[in-house]
């Protein structure tokens, strides 16, 4: 007598849920010239990664890509899944993140978009077009061209520049040389320097460092210096008369040695402030696992250099530095990638 079998079918898998659309400049957005979609798109890439690979490439543009969103619209993998999944597809060359700047003034808001590809791009191919996204988000200048006048304005006459002169003004005279006389012309006066007169300050500060005229000439370059490094005149004087000796010899000497032995440090350079009018940065690559700013040459498989460590420094190992056909090489991120994924 034939017996039934009675266990039960296996159960269907349940059907993701729509996902929802996200907020006005967040969301996917996928890169252009890719290739038609095709059943083995993903098949190189593990099963986990595949799956949520296959689910984004599905969803329309701008739909929410955060890992919380993801992981309530599909039924098989929770968040933490999700979001080394995402993190996976950035490596093997499928998403970058990035955020991008959207309004102006005080509308200015920061967004976080997804740039998905079905087609596996390597870095260079992220760093291109990353860049040339960053340069569009750049506000176009402003161009202010004459206003050309009204109609009842009267054109003004054209002047030649052939056009004799008129003889309004009466000609010059002779020039008529100044008289010598016997007594010396006084000498234009000269604005003394910072230096020098922070010099003719220490004797009225400290009578034991009284300097004559000619000693705060002969020392004047070397005070120059303590001002060309940022010293003001009260902290040159608090300086140079600070705990001095109960006799001072020679004032000229011992000015002229701690002018040498105290002179303050050079201060370090400050960046230039941009120009007027210099766009500032509109699109910053984001880090696909800490989600660190930055530019987008900054990125390697969409991670920051702080992400790569333990991937770099695993027993698989990556692709050799020195070789950059095997770093652009599609196939070695993913068996990396899986190598990555067995240790788990």
């Amino acid at each position: 007598m034939a017996i039934q079998n009675f266990s039960p079918a296996l159960p269907t898998p349940a059907v993701p849920a729509p996902c929802p659309k996200a907020s006005p400049g967040y969301g996917k957005r996928s890169v252009p010239d890719q290739l038609p979609p095709r059943d083995d798109d993903f098949a190189c890439l593990p099963e986990r990664e595949r799956y949520i690979a296959g689910y984004v490439d599905t969803l329309p543009e701008g739909a929410a890509m955060n890992i919380k969103s993801l992981a309530k619209c599909q039924p098989l993998y929770g968040q933490m899944a999700v979001g080394s999944a995402l993190r996976a597809l950035g490596v093997a060359g499928h998403l970058r993140q990035a955020r991008c700047a959207v309004g102006d003034g005080d509308n200015l808001r920061w967004v976080t978009r997804t740039f998905w590809s079905r087609t596996a791009r390597d870095n260079e191919w992220w760093n291109t077009f990353l860049t040339a996204e960053a340069r569009h988000h750049l506000p176009e200048p402003v161009t202010t061209s004459a206003t050309p006048p009204p109609p009842w304005v009267p054109a003004e006459p054209a002047t030649s520049a052939a056009a004799p002169e008129k003889p309004d003004t009466p000609a010059p005279g002779p020039v008529v040389p100044p008289q010598r006389t016997g007594q010396p012309q006084p000498a234009t006066p000269v604005d003394p320097s910072p230096a020098y007169l922070a010099l003719t300050r220490l004797g009225p500060a400290d009578r034991r460092l009284g300097l004559s005229q000619d000693d705060c000439r002969e020392l004047e370059e070397l005070a120059a210096e303590w001002f060309a490094r940022g010293a003001d005149a009260d902290y040159f004087l608090h300086t140079l008369t600070a705990g001095l000796p109960a006799t001072v010899d020679s004032p000229l000497g011992f000015v002229r040695k701690r002018l040498i032995t105290k002179l303050p440090p050079r201060q370090p350079a400050t960046p230039a402030p941009a120009p007027p009018g210099t766009p500032t940065p509109r699109l910053m690559v984001e880090c696909t696992d800490c989600g660190a700013p930055g530019q987008a040459e900054a990125f390697r498989d969409g991670l920051c250099a702080p992400c790569r460590q333990p991937i770099q420094g695993s027993d698989a190992g990556p692709a050799p530095a020195e070789d950059p056909c095997i770093e652009r090489d599609i196939q070695a991120h993913v068996k990396r990638l899986r190598e990555q994924l067995k240790l788990r």
